[in-house]
């Protein structure tokens, strides 16, 4: 047991339930943030068939397997050719609560996209929802898009003063405007070159359906073949799903256009660093999905594997967090040879949890998710492997479970580096002055979380895990290295502030006169 820790009674763990007065909580972060639960949130997912009969139902089975990597609004786009308007079906929720059997009816036709969202940039509403649908004068367009643009503002600024209408605060309607553009200022490659940032796109016309990557390639977006038709997809689970055959990886810069004559390729932009998000292997992407020829329940295993190495410890026991825990446990546990057992249960139905007037009812909120089975635990020195701690308090509220279970020993374990710096390019985590390992040394973060030890997977071993170079990935949030240069004044709701500071102005001068 760890020298700096008292003895442990009911008061110390009702000490560390209270959080800032508690003899664990050393470091200086003040009493609203350390009671605020945050985990990363998934960015977007697309979805897009061309050429198949039962396009949106297809899309709908789709956008189900890309659902962890959005849960606030869902909706697909279909068309049945180049006379009929393009029919739209959206709304927020899940997948299973946004479609009925009537709505899907509805959206006949041979090619659709879909989405589903987390909002990144923008507030979560139904006007923020995709995919977007609009008529321009080269026809009917439908987009949806994962990712963020790092020069939105800019280029929103400079499309309303040429005469542009925007109807929603989100990035992605910028491309639209961009795309809307008369023929004489260039087409669909000319204004993909003025956007910037992290892009995965697919994008459906009155003839085609188009997916694009990023130059750097920050977000995933793969190929599939399904009866003769063309797929596109977020992760390669979703081809899994409707039993579509994967074909490739949209490369990074890479335009892909398919149509009734096939699929071809152009390169609209120029050469440059590949920048793939490594977080999507640490917690995002879905254990059964490939990317880049890398199993992602492989790369985890093998990221615990390093943990293990790296920080070993004798234990009984190695418990997972699930979900995105469970392959790192699990290869922490063959490295070191100690038993592995799920002691953590997922409550897997619970949606949000809204109501949260007193301190007792948010405790409620953190054990609804998970229950903990406790005569695994009892008497047990035990290893808790997470893939990530961003503000503590989750990773806090599991210890306290486990204090409270009997277990003799506790001690933290996680498959990544500790997050210190923000995402432009697609995440939400917090301001990095609302990151625990900002506030805090590891010893004091080990002090709040109330743990035995503590142990973060290095940026090397991490890397390693996944056997590709550094040279390829993005690891701003570990390392402060921006691959594009952003917008320090950058925020999810920088449209809506923007908004509000051009109404407050109109006010003033319209007073003034």
């Amino acid at each position: 047991m760890h020298p700096a820790l008292p003895e442990r009674g009911q008061g110390t763990i009702q000490a560390l339930k209270d959080g800032v007065n508690s003899p664990f909580s050393r470091c200086s972060l003040p009493t609203k943030l350390l009671r605020q639960k945050f985990k990363p949130t998934h960015e977007c997912g697309v979805f897009a068939i061309f050429g198949h009969p039962e396009a949106a139902n297809i899309t709908y089975y789709g956008l189900f397997a890309l659902q962890h990597r959005g849960q606030e609004s869902a909706g697909i786009v279909s068309a049945k050719g180049t006379e009929s308007p393009f029919t739209v079906h959206k709304g927020m929720g899940l997948v299973s609560q946004v479609f009925s059997p009537d709505s899907l009816e509805r959206l006949s036709g041979t090619r659709a996209i879909g989405h589903v969202r987390y909002s990144t940039t923008g507030s979560s509403t139904i006007k923020n929802a995709q995919p977007f649908v609009v008529d321009t004068g080269r026809g009917q367009i439908a987009l949806g898009h994962n990712g963020n643009l790092v020069n939105a503002a800019q280029l929103r600024e400079e499309l309303e003063a040429k005469g542009s209408i925007f109807q929603t605060t989100v990035d992605s309607e910028i491309i639209l405007h961009l795309l809307a553009q008369p023929r004489g200022s260039g087409g669909v490659l000319s204004a993909l070159r003025r956007i910037e940032g992290a892009f995965s796109i697919v994008l459906m016309g009155e003839r085609e359906i188009l997916g694009f990557r990023d130059p750097h390639g920050f977000r995933p977006l793969c190929i599939g073949r399904k009866d003769g038709a063309y797929v596109l997809s977020s992760e390669s689970c979703a081809l899994d799903l409707i039993q579509a055959e994967y074909v490739r990886e949209v490369e990074p810069g890479e335009v892909v256009i398919i149509d009734n004559s096939g699929i071809r390729s152009e390169w609209p932009f120029p050469s440059t660093r590949k920048a793939f998000c490594i977080f999507e292997y640490v917690y995002f992407a879905r254990p059964d999905s490939t990317i880049a020829g890398i199993n992602v329940s492989k790369a985890r295993v093998e990221m615990g594997r390093e943990l293990a190495r790296q920080h070993p410890v004798d234990a009984d026991l190695v418990i997972p967090v699930p979900d995105s825990g469970v392959y790192a446990a699990l290869g922490y546990s063959e490295e070191l040879a100690i038993p592995y057992f799920p002691a953590f249960v997922r409550n897997h139905y619970i949606g949000r949890t809204f109501i949260q007037p007193t301190q007792r009812i948010r405790d409620f909120n953190v054990r609804v998710k998970l229950n903990l089975i406790l005569d695994a635990v009892k008497g047990k020195r035990v290893v808790v492997v997470d893939d990530s701690i961003v503000r503590g308090t989750t990773a806090r509220s599991r210890v306290v479970t486990l204090r409270e279970a009997g277990a003799k020993e506790v001690h933290m374990r996680i498959s990544c580096p500790p997050h210190k710096f923000a995402c432009y390019y697609g995440i939400d985590f917090p301001d990095p002055d609302k990151l625990l390992a900002n506030q805090c040394t590891l010893d004091e973060i080990r002090n709040y979380l109330g743990a035995d030890s503590i142990g973060y997977l290095d940026l090397k071993g991490m890397i390693a895990a996944t056997g590709r170079p550094a040279s390829t990935y993005c690891t701003a949030c570990f390392s402060g290295d921006y691959p594009v240069p952003y917008d320090a004044a950058f925020d999810k709701f920088i449209m809506e502030k923007r908004l509000g500071r051009i109404r407050l102005l109109e006010k003033e001068q319209a007073r003034l006169l």
